[in-house]
């Protein structure tokens, strides 16, 4: 067994099995971490220190979310990097990247958790971030998954990290505790020691970027096709990451399975517990068996019905920028719910969150926008209507606002209330006024000194 052989997806889970990683993960996190806790001797030094840690607190700058109110959140990146390891899937690599991104919360009672995945297509906003060498990007609208390699570029982990938890943090306004990175080349080792993991696809699997061809039926897969399996999206189903999301929670159970019977197998058992562990990164208290050891011991009380399992509910962003149709946007209200309940650390379940999903508003391209500068400084009315115009937003016309403004403001016309709720979701804090003055056919954004950054 190569120690250095670190890699794994959704490896994470195994140490950080804190009691979220949720019915497939955490069952059988809790069980590598509680088991690898009785070996003792020279074997829990070797596992405990192949786990490494990386301090993030000072790249986080001050601008970041309080405390949640109970419970704590732990962001959980899948990484991508395999540079240098000479694995024929993914040599191609040039930089690191995130795969998979997951933010674990465990109520504050002990009692629930949830996990929320994030589809790595989401368009967000990236800051700007510390890529080392004195470098900084530029703050932007991507995916998601672009802010670990954003910060990573330099090689740096920590870097990568640090501008991952910024991304989302300014993303959803809920604050990142913890982080475990999980290194992909772990993943083939942990099934490789198990054995392989029994998978039944129902037709034919043939995934050339994913260096995958499978027949229909059930079958054993290991190494390299297993790694396939989780990461094949084009070839399976709707094609999207959201499909994938599914696939690889039902792989992780099946792996769990297993993963629980190798207790009563010593061998296996340690050499998989040695993929697991040297395929993670964590912040500096996390970094450790002792540590991941408390977390798991809590999972073992945790009812399995009291783990939800929840995506970031979104809609294609094709909706408002036809040329896109590779990524996704969060539908502003129901993400906002998801996330307000994290921060209060309220339990939410699949079900209450899509009774809390209310119809999109009317598309952004189907709302006209006049855009007026109340704040003196020249050009700012021209530079905001440029960004809601790559947003979708159709631009009426821009010029000066009659008076200065001492706030930014949205008014609408009769019957343009929905429109206005529209371009309001993108723009935090901002409440649409109904204005009976207001020319028919466009809504009015006055930018102010205090207009946020629009969002998607």
């Amino acid at each position: 067994m190569n120690p250095s052989d670190k890699s794994l997806v959704w490896t994470l889970p195994a140490p950080r099995p804190r009691r979220r990683i949720g019915r497939w993960f955490a069952l059988a996190a809790a069980l590598v971490v509680l088991g690898a806790a009785t070996t003792g001797g020279w074997i829990y030094t070797r596992l405990s220190g192949n786990i490494h840690g990386a301090g993030v607190a000072g790249a986080l700058g001050d601008n970041r979310p309080r405390a949640t109110k109970g419970g704590e959140n732990i962001l959980v990146i899948g990484s991508d990097s395999r540079a240098g390891s000479g694995d024929a899937y993914g040599s191609g690599l040039t930089s690191m990247q995130s795969d998979t991104l997951m933010l674990l919360h465990l109520g504050g009672s002990g009692r629930w958790a949830t996990v929320v995945s994030f589809p790595r297509d989401s368009w967000v906003s990236i800051p700007a971030c510390d890529q080392g060498g004195g470098a900084t990007s530029a703050p932007h609208h991507f995916k998601i998954n672009e802010a670990f390699a954003i910060g990573g570029s330099g090689g740096d982990t920590a870097k990568a990290a640090a501008c991952t938890i910024r991304t989302v943090e300014q993303n959803t306004r809920v604050r990142v505790d913890h982080f475990v990175i999980v290194d992909f080349r772990g993943f083939t080792g942990m099934v490789d020691a198990l054995g392989g993991v029994e998978v039944c696809p129902t037709a034919p699997i043939h995934d050339t970027r994913a260096r995958l061809d499978l027949e229909a039926g059930c079958q054993t897969v290991r190494n390299e096709q297993a790694l396939g399996y989780v990461r094949a999206r084009y070839s399976l189903g709707d094609g999207t990451d959201l499909g994938r999301i599914g696939r690889q929670q039902e792989f992780m159970r099946a792996l769990a399975t297993k993963a629980k019977a190798a207790l009563h197998r010593p061998t296996a058992l340690y050499r998989f517990l040695d993929s697991a562990t040297g395929a993670l990164t964590t912040d500096p208290e996390l970094a450790g068996l002792a540590p991941l050891h408390e977390l798991a011991a809590g999972l073992r009380g945790l009812p399995t019905d009291r783990i939800s399992f929840l995506t970031v509910p979104n809609y294609p962003r094709q909706r408002d920028v036809p040329e896109d149709m590779a990524n996704v946007l969060w539908h502003p209200s129901a993400a906002r719910t998801l996330f307000t309940a994290l921060t209060h650390d309220r339990e939410l379940t699949r079900a209450r969150l899509a009774g809390a999903t209310p119809p999109l508003p009317p598309a952004a391209g189907a709302v006209t926008v006049t855009v007026l500068n109340g704040t003196g400084v020249p050009g700012r009315a021209r530079a905001t209507a440029d960004r809601l115009r790559a947003l979708g937003f159709r631009i009426a016309a821009t010029g000066n606002a009659p008076v200065p403004a001492g706030s930014s403001s949205l008014t609408f016309p009769e019957g343009l209330a929905e429109q206005a709720r529209t371009l309001a979701e993108r723009l935090p804090g901002m409440e649409p006024l109904p204005d009976d003055t207001a020319a028919p056919g466009t809504v009015t954004l006055t930018v102010g000194p205090d207009l946020p950054e629009p969002t998607g």
